[in-house]
């Protein structure tokens, strides 16, 4: 067997002259979020105008890259699992096209052919001595799209994470490497509003010591994290993001993963996105793995997690308490993304909760989000069959188990009081007041 050494010379070259082994007509696959490789899409980029019909697949795209170019979309054209602040302006002029789906059925999809793979771009770790790299910012889909691909593309970047798990690739697989070394992408420490503070009290009443987390980025779940790493114990974490508010929980000690009945003492996630210090900690990390989305977010996985206690956030809820998540209408906001999966994953789960969080209000305190109906248009992210708990800062309302009444009024209790009267009126007009 060839030295992996030697191998990694052979294939290392530049970003424009990895272009050549695209074909007009070629579908690329991206990894989520930072595990999007910059040099590579940036050259991509430059060079758009020399392709034809080029589709390229990514959820959560983050840069805003030149090749996101109405102009040119018959050059490279942006399709995406997951609307981000990056593509949204794109996706509701509709000159990016949006694929609904479950994060958990990516793979899938890519398996069957239901979205070709004809090359992946990824960013990677260093080589070991092995000679096999780390997929650990993007596990996600990508390691099917590996399976698939008739060329692979590494960026090698020695700040990516070298993590255990199933998110490895050996130097015999790639097609072509280059080199990069500059900062992974990374995101500011979140400030915590009193909202979130309050909603984070209410949402810790409802985690028990032991329990496993499902738990998503942004100020608010690193608010409840926050709190849980304040006064819970033993905690087990199987998630589909390692973000910074998550990582907290391991490196104090509060997430061990002890009573976790699926990989006992192991934190599992499919990607990352944080801080410089995350993606540090990530590196090596005894605790840690990374697998792929059919695995961690796989609700039949996911739920042999006794005591799994899934949140996630929403956009609006009915009475009838539907969540809508991902439109606002049928403005395109995000996507479905993992939250269904983890949902469906905690009711499954003996002794699991599946928790959804949001402000009592929009739009500067002028909206409540609980509504009687959901905005005309709106994307239904979370069904009314399977939703459980809803907190807001008022508190909690438990629904599963509730007929449409009891439902109406457990939300009317924890909705903003500037707006509980005309929600009562509206709730007497339905007849469940």
């Amino acid at each position: 067997m060839t030295n992996p050494n030697t191998l990694y010379q052979e294939k290392k070259t530049t970003a424009e002259e990895a272009l050549r082994l695209l074909r007009d007509g070629d579908s690329i696959v991206v990894p989520t979020g930072v595990g999007e490789p910059p040099a590579l899409l940036t050259a991509l980029s430059n060079h758009r105008r020399e392709f034809h019909n080029i589709d390229l697949w990514q959820l959560l795209p983050q840069r805003p890259y030149e090749y996101l170019d109405p102009e040119t979309v018959g050059n490279i054209h942006h399709r995406s699992f997951f609307v981000s602040a990056t593509v949204r302006k794109g996706a509701n002029e509709g000159w990016i096209d949006v694929l609904p789906c479950h994060f958990s059925d990516i793979p899938d999809m890519l398996e069957s052919g239901q979205v070709r793979t004809d090359v992946v771009f990824s960013i990677a770790s260093s080589m070991n001595e092995d000679g096999y790299f780390a997929l650990s910012l993007g596990t996600d889909y990508t390691m099917t799209a590996i399976k698939k691909a008739r060329a692979i593309v590494l960026e090698v970047n020695p700040n990516v994470p070298f993590t255990e798990g199933d998110c490895h690739i050996h130097i015999s697989q790639v097609t072509a490497l280059i080199e990069d070394n500059q900062p992974i992408l990374s995101f500011p420490e979140a400030q915590f509003t009193e909202t979130d503070i309050a909603v984070a009290k209410y949402v810790n009443d409802l985690v028990k010591d032991g329990d496993t987390l499902q738990i998503g980025f942004g100020s608010l779940p690193d608010a409840i994290a926050k709190k849980l790493a304040e006064t819970k114990n033993d905690l087990g974490i199987h998630t589909e993001i390692i973000a910074d508010g998550v990582m907290e929980l391991i490196e104090k000690g509060v997430a061990t993963g002890k009573y976790k009945t699926l990989k006992p003492g192991k934190a599992l996630a499919t990607f990352a996105a944080g801080s410089e210090k995350l993606y540090r900690a990530m590196h090596h990390h005894p605790s840690l793995e990374m697998h792929p989305a059919t695995f961690v977010n796989n609700p039949f996985i996911a739920c042999q997690n006794d005591n799994l206690v899934a949140i996630n956030g929403a956009v609006e809820v009915d009475f009838f308490g539907q969540c809508a998540s991902e439109s606002m209408g049928t403005y395109l906001y995000s996507s479905t993304g993992g939250q269904l999966d983890f949902v469906r994953a905690a009711n499954l789960s003996k002794g699991g909760r599946a928790i959804i969080v949001l402000p009592s209000t929009a739009k500067k305190g002028t909206k409540s989000r609980i509504q009687p109906i959901l905005e005309p248009g709106s994307a239904v992210s979370t069904h009314k069959n399977e939703v459980d708990y809803v907190v807001t800062e008022f508190g909690v309302a438990q629904l599963r188990g509730k007929t449409i009444r009891e439902r109406t009024h457990e939300l009317i209790n924890i909705a903003h009081p500037n707006f509980k009267d005309e929600l009562i009126e509206a709730a007497k007009a339905r007849h469940l007041w």
